[in-house]
């Protein structure tokens, strides 16, 4: 099929002219290209320039379960078989990853080629900021575009109120839109389906934020199932069960996700570095240059604590999601399980000096 013709048939799902070049070398095999809309059982939906055809995504089963066939992969694809087969993914440009709730350490590919992130989150419910703060150390460090939004704002009457909750998501999130909308009265929607328009999208969210709501009015037909949700916590059950890729009305395409009860960082140091932007820029303005921000004199992450600027939550969540990658990390990497234990064998020498220091003022 003629470059010309794979424009018109995938341009809507994506496909430029980068996405081309980068194909060239598997057209000449004659295989066809498409990218994937949904995953299961080792098998995958991929709309080509022939239309929606199955593959099997067996010659594509590494070890490593962050180079597995996933939604929104482009890949290559033999053109006939019975099964057919998934040869290869291309580079991707993004993907959105978290830790599995698993004990063996693995990351878990949930998106790829994603432009914006959409982190629904439910006012149905007391905002929980730390969960957001991680949302969006996982959608930074994928190389997506955040966009949180705070669904079922009808359920928050009073607009004074509404405005304050847009502005503590605001603080937790800067540099980030902070969208309030209700997809059952349509407030809010004119302005994310602009904000996210002509690229992919992919639906971030606990169960019961009502992303399957959201995903219908995203789409502009009922494709998702709704569920309701228990009204003494605001939880949902999962409506999504796996990751599906479908085209927006107005232009791009949508990935909805399972809700996701857990959202373990994994690898997102530049990202956890993004959602705390402004703790990293005082960091810079420390004395020391491997201040820990606990008592250290001449720091001025303190000092804006001290001062009013900087709310103590931020820093106790920066703390703990630094912690956390650190030893998600570590789990993997040799060297940083070096630094961490060189770093612990002088945090523990500090620590004795000091009591050392107190006891002889004592005596």
């Amino acid at each position: 099929m003629s470059s010309t013709s794979a424009f018109a048939a995938l341009a809507p799902y994506g496909w430029d002219g980068a996405w081309s070049d980068e194909f060239a070398p598997y057209d000449s095999e004659g295989l066809l290209p498409g990218r994937v809309l949904r995953v299961d059982r080792g098998q995958c939906d991929v709309v080509t320039t022939g239309g929606v055809l199955r593959a099997d995504t067996a010659f594509v089963t590494p070890h490593d379960p962050l180079r597995v066939v996933c939604t929104g992969d482009w890949v290559a694809v033999e053109p006939t078989g019975n099964p057919r087969y998934v040869r290869t993914y291309l580079p991707r440009r993004t993907a959105f990853v978290r830790s599995t709730s698993s004990k063996r350490s693995e990351g878990q590919i949930l998106a790829a080629n994603v432009d914006h992130a959409i982190i629904a989150v439910s006012l149905a419910v007391e905002l929980d900021l730390g969960r957001i703060e991680r949302f969006l150390a996982l959608a930074w460090e994928s190389g997506a575009q955040p966009v949180v939004v705070l669904t079922k704002a009808d359920l928050v009457p009073d607009a004074a109120t509404l405005g304050y909750l847009v502005r503590d998501v605001e603080t937790t999130a800067p540099g980030v839109p902070v969208l309030a909308v209700s997809a059952v009265g349509g407030d809010g929607l004119d302005v994310l389906t602009a904000a996210v328009c002509g690229g992919t999208s992919v639906l971030l969210g606990q169960s019961g934020a009502g992303k399957s709501t959201l995903a219908n009015a995203l789409l502009g037909q009922d494709v998702m199932e709704v569920q309701a949700t228990r009204d003494v916590d605001g939880k949902g059950r999962h409506t999504t069960t796996t990751r599906n890729l479908l085209l927006m009305p107005g232009g791009g395409v949508l990935i909805d996700t399972p809700g996701l009860r857990g959202v373990g960082l994994w690898d997102a140091g530049t990202g956890v570095g993004q959602v705390f932007s402004e703790i990293e820029e005082l960091a810079a303005e420390c004395r020391f240059h491997d201040c820990a921000h606990v008592a250290e004199p001449g720091c001025a992450v303190l000092a804006a604590i001290e001062a009013g600027e900087l709310p103590v939550r931020r820093l106790e969540s920066y703390r703990k999601l630094i912690r956390e990658n650190q030893r998600i990390v570590a789990k993997t990497d040799a060297r940083v399980r070096a630094e961490l234990r060189r770093d612990w064998k002088r945090k523990g020498a500090e620590g004795r000096a000091a009591m050392e220091a107190k006891r002889g003022r004592w005596r």
